[in-house]
Formats: C-alpha cells, sequence, structure tokens
C-alpha cells in the first residue's frame, strides 16, 4: 500500500490541488504514553489572558471525504494554533521514538560520553513529544495518534548511521520550528516554541560536534547573517517521510 502527505496549494491559474507524494508501508513502531513533565508550563501557556493571542478551535477539524476523497485515510493535523501543535507533535514522536531505539541498544563502540548524550538527548524528545500531547488535550482538542514509523534505512549497529541520522532529524526539527512560528496566533505557544527550538539546536550542536568536532555552527547550519535555516510544514514532512508511514494530511495548516 503506498503512503501519501496531501497538501492543498493554489497554482498560477487559482486552481487548488493536491501534492501527493507515494511511499511504501514498512515497519509499523508504536510509542505511546503521558507524563507529568512540563505540565505546570502547558497550563500557563494555555491559560495566557494576551488580548489579542487567538484561542485554538475546540476541535481538529476533518477532512470532508466529498471534498478530498483520497485523503480520507490520512491523519488530519488539524487548523489554526492545533494544527500546528499537532505537526510538532508528529516531528517529536518521529525524534522520540528515533533516540528510544538508539539507547536501546548503542551502537559499536559508543562511548561513555556519547551514551550519556544520546540518553539525554532522549528523554528530552520524549518530554517534548508528551508536552505537546498534553498541550493539545489542554486546548480541548484530540491529539493525533501515534505515528506509525519506519527505520529500516538505518543500521542501529553503526555510529556513523546513527549520528547522520541524528543530525537530519535535530537539523529539520529547528528549521521546522523556526519556520512554523510565523504560523502561531497564540504568544503563549510561540514562547514555548521558542524554548523547545533552543534545545533542539543544543541537540543538532552537539551531534554535529560528535560527527566532526567544531562544525557545532558551520556554514550547512548557520547562514551568512548568522541565522538557522527555517522550512515550511510541507517542506518538513517530505524530508521526513521516508522515516514516516501514516499518511500525514496537511490541508488544514495555516499557510
Amino acid at each position: 500500500m503506498s503512503k501519501k502527505i496531501y497538501q492543498e496549494h493554489e497554482t498560477d491559474s487559482g486552481i487548488i490541488t493536491t501534492i501527493e507524494k507515494p511511499m511504501e508501508r514498512r515497519l509499523f513502531l508504536k510509542y505511546a504514553g503521558l507524563t507529568a513533565a512540563f505540565t505546570g508550563l502547558i497550563l500557563t501557556g494555555c491559560d495566557s489572558d494576551d488580548d489579542d493571542a487567538t484561542p485554538p478551535p475546540a476541535n481538529n477539524e476533518v477532512v470532508d471525504p466529498a471534498n478530498n476523497p483520497a485523503a480520507t485515510d490520512a491523519v488530519n493535523l488539524g487548523t489554526g494554533d492545533v494544527g500546528i501543535l499537532n505537526y510538532a507533535y508528529a516531528l517529536e514522536q518521529l525524534e522520540a521514538a528515533f533516540y528510544t531505539q538508539v539507547v536501546a541498544s548503542f551502537y559499536s563502540g559508543a562511548s561513555t560520553a556519547e551514551q550519556q548524550i544520546l540518553t539525554d538527548i532522549r528523554d528530552h524528545e520524549i518530554a517534548h513529544r508528551n508536552f505537546f500531547k498534553q498541550a493539545i488535550t489542554a486546548a480541548g482538542a484530540t491529539p493525533i495518534p501515534d505515528l506509525k514509523v519506519n527505520f529500516t534505512s538505518i543500521n542501529f549497529t553503526d555510529r556513523g548511521s546513527v549520528l547522520a541520522t541524528a543530525k537530519a532529524f535535530e537539523d529539520l526539527g529547528v528549521a521546522a520550528y523556526n519556520g512554523a512560528g510565523k504560523l502561531l496566533q497564540n504568544k503563549a505557544y510561540l514562547l514555548i516554541a521558542g524554548k523547545i527550538v533552543s534545545v533542539e539546536a543544543r541537540h543538532a550542536a552537539v551531534i554535529r560536534d560528535l560527527i566532526s568536532n567544531g562544525s557545532f555552527a558551520d556554514s550547512t547550519a548557520v547562514d551568512a547573517n548568522g541565522l538557522d535555516k527555517a522550512m515550511m510544514p510541507l517542506e518538513v514532512i517530505t524530508a521526513a517521510d521516508k522515516y514516516i508511514t501514516t499518511n500525514i494530511n496537511l490541508n488544514n495548516l495555516p499557510k
């Protein structure tokens, strides 16, 4: 069965089309669970009384099969701020799943320092994943289900394969938060996203340094203006597509 990413976009002629990217379904890994981590921060963010903050919708919007029959089997991220939270939740699920598998059986020759770094990153990503699930629930919406992931292209026994994948995920995470920040309306959510992206950037820096000492902020990560890269949701999900077998519908995300 093939997998597709769905997002509508407007062509030059004004016609709305659907982008569909096929991929085979392969491995199924499911991660569930919710902890109390960040609960206080979640409630603080959700209780913000900024007058110009736009409250998230009560529930995720479901794609109407009559309007988009092809997307009926896709996980719909939703609309507005909740849609962006679900988007971040999807990425954190992917990262948490990856590092959980890395730490479960470290690659050959992993030093004590490397094991500690990767374990710390795993714990951060699990906390981020659980945070977003709780934040979406606190907003009165339903979090997307656990994603099905595919890590068959990664050799978890090989240092180079693991660190290269970690680098790709961390760089992608930083770019994703940088790109999605402008789509958030609630200032509390934007503040939290800013705090999380700073942690993701720390991850990216240390992984890069493990691969090549001193490369933590080279020209492939930071541009000539001293800024990290930014990517929009469709670019990010497309880049992560080989590791996600769940169909994802981005149609209703803010543009």
